[in-house]
């Protein structure tokens, strides 16, 4: 967001404001808009995109329309739902878990994917998870960037990867800063990585050119498994 000197303000500065005043519904709704509408704009980068993933605040889990405003997008933009994966974070997911499930199953009903976001971080994180038709597992990077010093840490990733995968679930490692770290998750089987070591965030008119680069000198493809 850019202030009224035009200054950026990183989403930390201005998110609590928004969960506080009771705006994140509408701020949820602008993004899946805003990144359904750049999409469509970019066929030639949708066609090659793997996944574009957008997060949804726990306040828009109690949005009775949400299912709806997604479907009316997607029709208006003319995406391929496949390609669209919605996150929310286990905590929310664990807190309104009964609308959670309700949600996830009816925009899985779309043909969209949903990964369950920050997890490990609850402390029934393995109880609820079998019962969240979730598509993706991302790894909470508490864990994962310490990995390499912390014994515990390691264990608890790899614990994380093999349930998931046992589930049938693709897991996703945050925090992937280093090239140390990227070569330990690969010898674990985890399937995707995300974190400065393979692309920062950029304004999303940037984002292609910002892709290209990063695809030309990052551990990876962003686009491409972790194998």
């Amino acid at each position: 967001m850019l202030d009224e000197s035009g200054e950026l303000v990183m989403p930390g500065d201005f998110l609590p404001t928004v969960e506080k005043y009771n705006f994140a519904r509408r701020l949820d709704r602008w993004i899946i808009d805003n990144v359904f509408w750049w999409l469509s704009s970019k066929p030639e980068h949708f066609k090659q995109l793997e996944l574009c993933s957008i997060n949804l605040s726990g306040n828009t889990l109690t949005d009775p329309e949400i299912t709806n405003f997604i479907v009316n997008r997607l029709n208006d933009y003319q995406l391929s739902p496949e390609k669209i994966c919605f996150e929310i974070t286990e905590t929310a997911a664990i807190s309104n878990f009964d609308i959670a499930l309700k949600l996830i199953s009816s925009i899985k009903e779309l043909g969209c994917k949903f990964a369950l976001d920050d997890f490990g971080s609850g402390l029934s994180s393995f109880a609820y998870l079998k019962k969240l038709p979730v598509d993706y597992l991302k790894i909470d990077g508490q864990f994962v960037k310490n990995m390499l010093e912390n014994n515990i840490d390691h264990e608890i990733v790899k614990s994380i990867n093999d349930i998931g995968h046992a589930i049938g679930m693709k897991t996703i490692a945050e925090y992937v800063e280093n090239k140390k770290i990227f070569s330990s998750l690969k010898l674990l089987g985890i399937d995707y990585a995300q974190g400065y070591g393979i692309g920062k965030p950029c304004a999303l008119e940037n984002f292609c050119a910002e892709a290209s680069k990063s695809r030309n000198s990052s551990l990876l493809d962003i686009e491409r498994k972790i194998s």
